[in-house]
């Protein structure tokens, strides 16, 4: 039996609103001015589940949660509004510009040059109305010689994806040679190899990208495997795709998860053997 004096528990909404107001860093948060006056239910609805709800799980840190939430946003590429909005609460989370910047230059892989220029572009504007310093990092790998470039692509694709990764490449010797090469020496001897991002933080943002887009089952399989091979849980490759479902709906995820629970059954039926 609760006492008198004991608080009831806080309610989805009330979680969410606190985590919406440290994100956004103002009281009350702009979506509530925003839609008070034309759908405030929309609102509510908003807060209690997105942020009170998906967001307020423990399974991933909230710094984490920002850059999956910008990853999805930016591979997207048609909510602008929206992924201004979360890199300026991923800064207020605790990211850094460099990693907002680099998650955009990773961007390009998964998404193409266009979404990483225009997601760096809505970066760009968020430092500058918030005064953010940044200062570009030094070009990672200039004139390395095209055997190093491989080589480095190559050790990282084998260290991250495994042997799921090696097989694509495999796949392309007999019609695509040259796409498979730039596969390692552009996405991982250029790219993965780069500072500003851990491995575990590029995979999970990976396997937002991935999951937002919807038509990548094959590359969300193996950049399933890939944030499991880096050192990241089953539990937060699972909650990846949840919180994916606030961003690109119910349908993206629920496609993602089906990859998602086959690469588990296959990891645990190898580890059994």
């Amino acid at each position: 039996m609760t006492s008198p004096h004991t608080l009831p528990p806080p309610t989805p909404y009330d979680r969410g609103l606190a985590l919406l107001q440290r994100l956004e860093g103002r009281e009350p948060p702009s979506l509530v001015e925003a839609l008070g006056d034309v759908a405030p239910d929309l609102a509510r609805l908003a807060i209690g589940f997105v942020y009170g709800e998906v967001l307020a799980r423990p399974q991933l840190a909230l710094p984490q949660r920002q850059l999956v939430t910008v990853a999805a946003l930016a591979a997207m590429g048609h909510a602008r509004p929206q992924l201004k909005f979360h890199i300026a609460g991923a800064l207020n989370a605790g990211c850094s510009s460099q990693e907002i910047v680099e998650l955009m230059i990773h961007l390009v892989v998964y998404a193409g040059f266009p979404a990483g220029l225009n997601g760096m572009f809505a970066a760009q504007e968020v430092f500058t109305e918030r005064g953010v310093p940044h200062r570009p990092a030094p070009p990672a790998g200039a004139g390395a010689a095209a055997a190093d470039r491989y080589r480095a692509g190559w050790e990282a694709l084998c260290r991250i994806d495994g042997s799921a990764g090696t097989q694509v490449v495999a796949s392309l010797s007999g019609v695509a040679p040259d796409l498979g090469r730039f596969i390692v020496e552009f996405a991982f001897g250029d790219v993965y190899t780069r500072g500003g991002l851990d491995l575990l933080q590029r995979e999970l943002a990976t396997v937002a990208m991935l999951s937002a887009l919807g038509h990548a089952a094959p590359q969300l399989r193996v950049h399933a495997h890939g944030l499991l091979n880096v050192g990241g849980t089953p539990e937060q490759l699972v909650e990846v795709v949840i919180q994916v479902a606030a961003y690109a709906g119910f349908p993206a995820a629920l496609n993602a998860m089906r990859v998602v629970q086959d690469v588990l059954a296959e990891r645990a039926s190898t580890s059994a053997a």
